[in-house]
């Protein structure tokens, strides 16, 4: 592409749990591959991810510890900041709605939708979920009575509000959900939102007065924004509403909210009605993936069977973490994770497969022609094959990137791998060296294993940045990894005749299961 097209995409901003678990890790991993993906292919990306950091379950949080909200918050988005760093999260921006530049915008959203009548002052009584932060009708209740997303239970709750007028538009976002089945993905959640719009919408309470870590309401500060309201605006503070129109056109519409399944409702109905409102054009995408499962128990505080990603990291690499969850679970499907299967892909995928790969063609390279890489003149009954193979590997992983279909894009790469290992043992290049006549054959059979991999590095970059850049600089590249782009492998012969490759180093040690 000449120019490069934009591609806006987000994860949710997450709400500062004292407690890091490995879901967080999951959203924001598959959502950096995406991006990666997209940067690598040429777009214009935008990445944004955040904390939302408002509401009463933070001040009660606050509260408990002795402690400011702010205060609070600071602590606990630190971590997530840290948490990024070790996965390599290569985001643009990350927003944090107690920033000043985001209390402005949320304010002057709250005015205009106020201003043209579309925000009313009533009083609210009805049930709400703290943890969830959801308001709720006895009839969205679960069977016992409690909250339908989180299943805690309710409080009856009597208050002076803001409404805003949702109804108004609950006709035309179901008609926008039906005309654009790409809009919300999977299928599955695309149906729930639909049933959930036919049963009615009421107009939604959007302030509160019980607390005060908030927004506060620009004609009435003794109000506050409710947290959602303030929370969805974030997707416009980074990218200039209000303030860059340039870069605010440039990234609106959305190309994908990446979220939870368990808040696809926020982000489709309340959030397409809120847009609606302001005249803004809704999100291309919303994607809710699914819950992780961890030894066949959907993951839980109260079950115990919380994951801590960063003591993963630090046992495994974050590579390796980021390779599991991507491959294991299959996106928009509910995963199970284990550390049993995560040992067996890190040796069997990682170590096997792609670790003996490099070192046994690095290894073979520094024996046979002291490292030198040249094309060679003597062909095997092997090389087209694995030459054709590589183009339609290239082929099909851009088509399944593009598509989101992240699981399967790295089960094609690895088909591409065992080729290539399957390649070695039909060349047999041991025995090409032995037979001075051959010589021309060897060349030409070492230069496709660099090749090969050489492809491979940059196949893998969007999952595994920090192993393709490994890979790249043992393979005797110094040239700036960030700027590899896949047009670099779009026909096979990229490498240099003469190419030096540098010395194999282990990529994945394996795992003794104990």
């Amino acid at each position: 592409m000449s120019e490069k097209t934009p591609f806006y995409i987000t994860t949710p901003i997450y709400y500062p749990s004292a407690k890091l678990h490995i879901g967080h890790a999951y959203c924001t991993t598959v959502a950096d591959t995406i991006a990666r993906f997209k940067r690598l292919a040429g777009y214009d990306v935008f990445f944004l991810t955040g904390s939302d950091e408002h509401g009463q379950k933070i001040q009660q949080a606050a509260e408990k510890e002795g402690v400011t909200p702010q205060a609070y918050v600071d602590r606990i988005v630190a971590g997530f900041q840290e948490l990024w760093q070790l996965l390599g999260i290569s985001y643009d921006d990350f927003i944090r709605t107690s920033e000043e530049r985001h209390h402005e915008l949320v304010q002057n959203i709250f005015q205009q939708i106020y201003d043209q009548g579309d925000i009313y002052k009533g009083e609210y009584k009805g049930l709400y979920c703290t943890p969830c932060e959801s308001y709720w009708t006895e009839l969205q209740l679960d069977e016992n009575g409690n909250c339908p997303d989180c299943h805690r239970p309710v409080q009856e709750v009597s208050e002076e509000a803001y409404f805003f007028r949702m109804s108004k538009y609950a006709d035309r976002v179901l008609a926008y959900i039906k005309e654009h089945p790409d809009f919300i993905q999977p299928v599955s959640r695309r149906n729930e939102m639909i049933s959930f719009i036919e049963q009615g919408l009421e107009d939604l309470c959007v302030s509160r007065t019980s607390f005060d870590w908030g927004i506060p309401v620009p004609f009435d500060p003794k109000h506050v924004v409710y947290v959602w309201f303030d929370a969805l605006t974030n997707y416009l503070t980074p990218i200039g509403y209000m303030h860059d129109k340039e870069t605010f056109r440039k990234y609106w519409p959305c190309d994908v909210h990446l979220v939870g399944k368990e808040i696809v409702r926020f982000h489709t109905i309340i959030w397409g009605c809120m847009l609606m409102a302001l005249g803004l054009a809704l999100p291309k995408k919303v994607y809710g993936h699914g819950w992780l499962i961890v030894d066949g128990a959907k993951m839980s505080k109260s079950v115990g069977n919380v994951v801590d990603p960063i003591a993963l990291i630090e046992e495994f690499g974050a590579d390796a973490i980021r390779y599991f969850l991507l491959r294991e679970i299959t996106l928009g499907q509910d995963g199970n994770i284990s550390r049993d299967a995560l040992i067996n892909r890190i040796n069997s995928d990682l170590a096997n497969d792609l670790g003996n790969l490099l070192h046994r063609t690095l290894s073979m390279a520094k024996k046979y022609r002291a490292g030198v890489i040249v094309k060679g003149t003597g062909e095997t009954a092997f090389d087209a094959s694995l030459e054709e193979m590589a183009a339609e590997t290239v082929k099909m992983y851009t088509a399944q990137m593009e598509a989101m279909e992240l699981s399967p894009a790295i089960r094609t790469v690895w088909a591409f791998i065992a080729r290539t290992n399957k390649y070695i043992d039909e060349t047999a290049p041991w025995t090409l060296a032995k037979d001075e006549a051959k010589a021309g054959q060897l060349d030409y059979v070492l230069y496709h294993l660099v090749e090969a991999l050489h492809i491979t590095s940059i196949l893998i970059a969007p999952f595994m940045p920090v192993t393709a850049r490994r890979i790249h600089a043992q393979l005797g590249f110094a040239d700036d990894f960030d700027a590899v782009q896949l047009a670099d492998i779009a026909q096979w012969g990229s490498i240099t005749d003469g190419h030096t490759v540098g010395t194999a180093e282990q990529l994945f040690p394996r795992i003794e299961i104990v």
